[in-house]
């Protein structure tokens, strides 16, 4: 399983870099497009967003939306999925005494913005519990459900983790929840690239996701997918003036147009897809199984060589893999010793994750794989944490 095109990247050739999953990698030949539509806007900014800006972007939203399974109507670019989640969260129907479930396992910045949508309806959050270690989907599953109460309104669940990297069977837990009145709104922002995604399929109220993560897209092209029952009431965090378009044009044009700011990241996501789809013969689907190999094989190295424990089971992993850190590695808070593991390994010319999750005293290791990875990069992480003890 050697890296694929390493070279179309412009990543230092001296660092082993595992870290794809933080904030991604975008191919040279995705920057210079993206370069091109710079040169394209500053050549007379006014022709590019009173002429040639709204073509390009309804052909963006047009093959972007079909990448994910999504119809064009719901679908909006926004900066990152963390943008796409707070929109969401401030356009939810909340009464006092409502409360909005998360897990543990969810992206910290998201039970940020679920506590202080809360704090301002009177609502609560509720946190729900799941071990570091997870035997099965199941587990996860009965966790959820088991903690809806009749005041249960809303929930915000990762589609896959990104501290413990476990893909969670959204599908199934949203439509449980949905049986029980509760609507979910999934963070997806690893999942575009990763999973073969079909966001209208899984039932969740509303979706978000990035693509400069595993889709390679430059930084600041996220999205927002929106199920018909809830379109009329999400709103854009910034109203501008799509906001006077006669009912039912509403959604689209608000979304269009939030002020100005460089489209070109949302704009070139096409070009990313195409990009990095085309670096393999059979096209995504071989891009995505290419890379959940390479990541598990990883994985079984780190096990073999130093008895990492794993977050979950094989059947739970897409393009990375996540290990609970032994104590003798770690020194100060969960948050503290997480900064610590990634800036030692950082010294050694080694990328990886690290990051602790609420109310949780462990402290996760992730490796991440994408097409200019290869499995024998995990052997200087393994040489370099050999000697810690």
């Amino acid at each position: 399983m050697a890296a694929l095109n390493r070279d179309r990247w412009d990543l230092d050739p001296a660092t082993t870099f595992l870290n794809h999953g933080s904030f991604g990698a975008t191919p040279r030949q995705v920057l210079e497009y993206q370069t091109q539509l710079r040169s394209l806007m500053e050549a007379n900014p006014v022709r590019f967003v009173a002429v040639e800006y709204r073509p390009l972007l309804a052909a963006a939203i047009v093959r972007a939306a079909g990448f994910v399974g999504a119809d064009p109507d719901g679908f909006a670019f926004v900066a990152n999925a963390t943008t796409g989640v707070n929109t969401a969260l401030r356009s939810a129907d909340l009464d006092p005494g409502d409360e909005i479930l998360v897990t543990d396992h969810e992206y910290e910045a998201c039970i940020l913005a679920a506590e202080f949508v809360a704090r301002r309806r009177g609502a609560s959050v509720a946190i729900v519990p799941i071990p570091s270690t997870v035997v099965d989907p199941g587990q996860v599953v009965e966790a959820i459900l088991s903690s809806v109460t009749p005041s249960t309104r809303l929930a915000i669940l990762d589609h896959v983790t990104s501290a413990t990297a476990l893909v969670l069977p959204i599908a199934e837990i949203a439509a449980a929840l949905a049986d029980r009145g509760v609507a979910t709104i999934v963070d997806g922002a690893h999942a575009p690239g990763m999973i073969d995604l079909d966001v209208a399929a899984i039932g969740a109220a509303v979706y978000a996701g990035n693509w400069h993560k595993w889709v390679c897209a430059p930084k600041g092209a996220g999205f927002l997918w929106v199920t018909p029952a809830w379109r009329d009431r999400v709103r854009p965090l910034v109203i501008s003036h799509g906001a006077g378009r006669e009912e039912g044009e509403q959604f689209r044009a608000m979304f269009d147009w939030t002020g100005t700011a460089d489209p070109t990241p949302q704009l070139s996501v096409s070009a990313a897809i195409d990009a990095v789809g085309g670096m393999m013969e059979g096209g995504w689907p071989a891009v995505r199984e290419r890379n959940r190999a390479v990541a598990l094989e990883m994985r079984r190295r780190l096990i073999d060589a130093l008895g990492l424990v794993p977050t979950g089971p094989e059947s739970m992993v897409g393009s990375m893999a996540a290990f609970v850190a032994p104590a003798p590695w770690l020194s100060g808070s969960p948050a503290e010793a997480a900064t610590g593991l990634i800036l030692r390994l950082l010294e050694q010319g080694i990328t990886v994750g690290a990051s602790a999750r609420r109310g949780s005293p462990d402290v996760f290791l992730r490796v991440s794989a994408h097409l200019h990875t290869e499995a024998d990069d995990v052997g200087p992480l393994i040489e370099a944490l050999r000697g810690w003890g």
